[in-house]
């Protein structure tokens, strides 16, 4: 499909107004705490506004009504399901854990591995992806028996510590972590480490673990979502299936974009290699085609060699973010899946490592007001910012961007 890029057309603003709007630092683990900025399941404000409302006086959470238990939520006898559009092209494990938060990931591949969940009347692993309009046989499921208590061993309370010192977020519901680039979100193969196994040393008395409500690639940095409830977890998830969560992701770029702010509109499909997966671009009805939108804004530019693009997706697909910058002839500097520049010489004192920064999260708290999160530059990437004398204090121009 060709590309189909839109200008933003921002209105201008003045000296101040910019001044105003840098993003968001969020604070430590110690001192951070959901910041309201309205009442409980309103929407998060949009970027360019929340300046002003967290300047205003502090406002106590309002606490709702609990939520109906997770054990009420699972089917406790087999039920069919339809995939729905914003269930197209996702894995049958990631779809349990978006329909039912609270599962375990043994439970889920037990089940599937089992042949008790269905697609068409057909077996599935637990990879494959779904078609939306496909019926979905679902099992009686459970949640696993809380595991007991007792003290953490060595290696336990180092991984404990190692997530006290990703945290940029936290309180009794949620964390947010800042995931560093090189970490997996999930297990995968040959993967011994990764943040769900990590979690594991933060179960609770009864039983619960953190649980993941969303996914960044591996060797992206930045703003990580966890649920640390139940309760959270089935807000956060709905969340992000209603599109109501805000996400910043900050690269660079070879090349200067045109225009330099511009929406990008594609179908994307996962495409199978020998060795690799990547997702390519894709026709309208083309099989397990699904569509994705990508705003992007040229923040700063260092010479015409690189720029500081600045990403607001407002799809979740897979890949996306990367995707699309290669399509639009700018892949992401380190990007060893989607840079496709022959010849193209990367700067001397540049690591040749993916330029792809999760930045900031902005999303409704589960018991009311919005949780705002912002990711610092990683190692590599400051480097970058440095050496190419980038401000990463300059003004994010994506704010401007339309939420859909």
């Amino acid at each position: 499909m060709s590309r189909r890029i839109k200008r933003m057309n921002p209105k201008p603003r003045s000296r101040d107004e910019r001044d105003n709007s840098r993003p968001h630092q969020a604070h430590s683990a110690k001192r951070a705490g959901p910041r309201p900025s309205g009442k409980p399941g309103s929407k998060p404000p949009r970027f360019a506004g929340e300046r002003a409302e967290r300047r205003g006086p502090k406002v106590e959470l309002e606490r709702s009504a609990p939520a109906k238990p997770v054990e009420a939520l699972l089917p406790t006898k087999v039920q069919t399901v339809t995939v729905t559009s914003d269930e197209n092209n996702m894995r049958v494990d990631r779809f349990l854990e978006a329909r039912f938060p609270g599962l375990s990931f043994s439970h889920i591949q037990r089940v599937v591995r089992k042949g008790e969940l269905r697609v068409d009347g057909k077996r599935v692993d637990s990879k494959d992806r779904l078609e939306e309009g496909q019926s979905v046989r679902i099992p009686p499921l459970k949640l696993d028996a809380p595991k007991g208590g007792g003290e953490l061993s060595e290696a336990a309370q180092k991984t404990l510590k190692a997530l006290k010192e990703m945290t940029i977020w936290e309180d009794d519901d949620v964390l947010v972590l800042n995931k560093p680039a090189g970490l997996a979100v999930q297990g995968g193969s040959g993967m011994t480490r990764h943040i769900d196994q990590m979690l594991e040393v933060m179960r609770d008395a009864k039983g619960q673990k953190p649980r993941l409500v969303h996914r960044i690639d591996r060797e992206t940095s930045g703003c990580l979502l966890i649920a640390k409830t139940r309760f959270a977890a089935s807000h956060l998830t709905g969340a992000f299936r209603s599109r109501s969560a805000r996400k910043v992701y900050w690269a660079l770029v070879p090349g200067l974009p045109k225009p330099k702010q511009g929406r990008i509109s594609t179908f994307l499909a996962k495409e199978e290699g020998e060795d690799d997966t990547i997702m390519r671009i894709a026709q309208h009805g083309d099989e397990g085609a699904s569509h994705a939108v990508t705003y992007y804004a040229v923040v700063e530019t260092a010479g015409n060699k690189l720029t500081w693009v600045s990403l607001k997706p407002v799809t979740g697909r897979t890949h996306q973010l990367r995707a699309h910058m290669a399509h639009i002839g700018h892949p992401i500097v380190g990007d060893p899946k989607y840079f496709n520049i022959e010849n193209w010489q990367l700067p001397g004192g540049l690591q040749n490592r993916l330029h792809l920064l999760a930045r900031r999260i902005v999303i409704p708290h589960p018991r009311g007001g919005v949780i705002d999160a912002t990711a610092p530059l990683p190692p590599h990437m400051q480097q970058s910012w440095n050496l190419l004398g980038l401000d990463a204090t300059r003004f994010d121009p994506i704010e401007n961007a339309p939420e859909e």
